[in-house]
């Protein structure tokens, strides 16, 4: 029987800590269905990239940031259809990515592109999630996985995953906590879309 395989790029800028667990779970096997890996950093120095190569054998390459967002999206798009990461075939996951994708690269791959938050969206959007958690003194925050759309982490919710709050929490410990569920709910949503078990109605995504 065949099955159609889905080709996997995932963007990188640094450490590529979520990069890791995503591999390190298709090495083991619990995510089956995927194709092609290529991991892809705007930054030359990221230690992913040595991660990937030396610990998993992935095919790795850069493109470098500019100041013209448009020539970087060409030379991006240009990586991706190299190694057939496609509208139709593909999954973009952005892994501590710090650059954002245009309007009309999120529509060419709409519902194709996830990416992960450190908190339970539509709460504490944007950069210092956990700080801000801290600063309005909740007790539960978490962690999330959504389709990326043209907002600021306003994407269709795949899932989520609640982490406590504690007393004494700063922000690496909150942090500490909340990656260890990151990398858990990241390989989960990835596993439901090469399964072809998610469906996105308007903007709420359904398990099917």
């Amino acid at each position: 029987m065949f099955v159609e395989l889905i080709n996997l790029a995932i963007l990188i800028s640094g450490r590529g800590s979520n990069m890791k667990a995503i591999l390190e779970s298709i090495k083991r096997g619990e995510v089956e269905g995927i194709g092609n890996i290529l991991i892809i950093s705007n930054k030359q120095d990221a230690l992913g990239l040595e991660i990937a190569e030396k610990e998993y054998g992935v095919t790795t390459t850069t493109v470098l940031s500019d100041k013209n967002n448009e020539s970087f999206e060409s030379r991006l798009n240009s990586e991706l259809k190299k190694y057939d990461v496609g509208p139709h075939n593909g999954l973009i996951c952005l892994a501590g990515f710090m650059k954002i994708l245009s309007p009309s690269f999120v529509e060419l791959y709409k519902h194709r592109i996830m990416n992960v938050h450190p908190s339970l969206l539509p709460s504490f959007k944007g950069l210092h999630a956990q700080t801000q958690a801290l600063s309005a003194g909740v007790k539960i925050t978490g962690c999330t996985v959504h389709f990326v759309d043209n907002g600021v982490d306003s994407g269709p919710i795949i899932l989520q995953y609640p982490v406590p709050v504690y007393n004494n929490d700063d922000e690496l410990s909150l942090s500490e906590r909340i990656l260890v569920k990151e990398h858990e709910i990241y390989v989960r949503a990835i596993k439901l879309f090469t399964q072809k078990q998610i469906l996105v109605v308007e903007n709420r995504v359904v398990q099917i």
